[in-house]
């Protein structure tokens, strides 16, 4: 799976905020988020251990991008005694999360927008918002994979499969074990689309409440470049 962390600073990176992590398997696109308090590696590792238990499927590999939030001992022998292989993306080519990474506007902004997370409050609703998303996005969301892709001068060619649910790429391994397999699909019959979404939207409307109620977090002082030039 690759990782990611998206901060809720609202446009003001002064003090404590949230950080919500994004987990994405490459191969049947299930995604999996949850909010840390602050990008502190303390947090982030206790979030991606709780990511990884949610999984329906054993997770065979990590890939993260060259942060010191992953870049650390805890998750390197957390991977040596579990088994899974620990990558990371090289330094200055954001494509190499390009699977995790789309993922921060569609499933991370475009559902929770652009506002500043900072309570515990906040991190309470953010939770409870990602546990249901886990069962709408993955059982009832499909997506496409690119099969194809051709560059011709300046024109690029791209093929894509047929759209299908992270749920159903699942079911349709080969490596998906005969127990994961009943899990998903006594998950799946509970399902209830309608209520699943308003409760989703139910709990975005809170959180957006909370965020806009409270006072302003404050800003860090610009600093006078001019002046400190003169000296």
């Amino acid at each position: 799976m690759e990782i990611d962390l998206v901060g809720h600073e609202g446009g003001n990176s002064t003090g404590e905020f949230c950080f919500t992590l994004t987990a994405t398997d490459i191969a049947t696109g299930w995604t999996i988020n949850r909010s840390v308090k602050n990008k502190a590696a303390v947090w982030v590792f206790e979030a991606i251990e709780h990511v990884i238990a949610q999984f329906p499927f054993p997770i065979l590999g990590i890939d993260s991008d060259n942060g010191s939030e992953f870049i650390n001992h805890h998750l390197f022998e957390y991977c040596k005694e579990h088994k899974i292989t620990f990558t990371r993306s090289r330094s200055g080519n954001k494509n190499d999360g390009a699977h995790v990474e789309q993922k921060n506007w569609t499933h991370v902004r475009g559902l929770v927008g652009y506002l500043r997370f900072d309570t515990d409050k906040e991190l309470s609703v953010l939770k409870e918002i990602w546990a249901l998303d886990m069962i709408y996005t993955n059982h009832l969301l499909a997506n496409q994979k690119l099969v194809f892709k051709q560059r011709d001068g300046a024109k690029v060619t791209k093929r894509y499969d047929r759209a299908q649910t992270p749920y159903a790429r699942a079911l349709a391994s080969k490596e998906i074990s005969p127990a994961a397999a009943r899990k998903m699909k006594a998950t799946m019959a509970g399902v209830r689309p309608g209520d699943l979404y308003h409760q989703i939207l139910a709990l975005t409307e809170q959180l957006e409440r909370l965020a806009l109620s409270k006072a302003p977090a404050p800003v860090k002082p610009r600093v006078n470049k001019a002046f400190n030039a003169s000296l």
